[in-house]
């Protein structure tokens, strides 16, 4: 499942995001991804964010739920 399917964000339909259309599967180390509607940094700055985020405890293994 890529990023932009479980977070139903909608930018795969507007191509705008940096991680669409090959990185959705690790948008946390992707520059400039959206995350709460603002744009967000480098990977250093935002992993810290990013490791709270339901899709990447997905992807990661930390939990087999899907929460929306």
């Amino acid at each position: 499942m890529q990023c932009w399917e479980f977070k139903k964000c909608g930018r795969d339909k507007t191509g705008d995001c940096p991680a669409y259309p090959n990185h959705g599967k690790e948008c946390w180390r992707i520059a400039g991804t959206m995350c709460g509607g603002k744009i967000q940094g480098t990977f250093a700055q935002k992993l810290a964010n990013c490791m709270d985020c339901d899709y990447y405890k997905y992807v990661k293994g930390i939990t087999n739920e899907i929460k929306r």
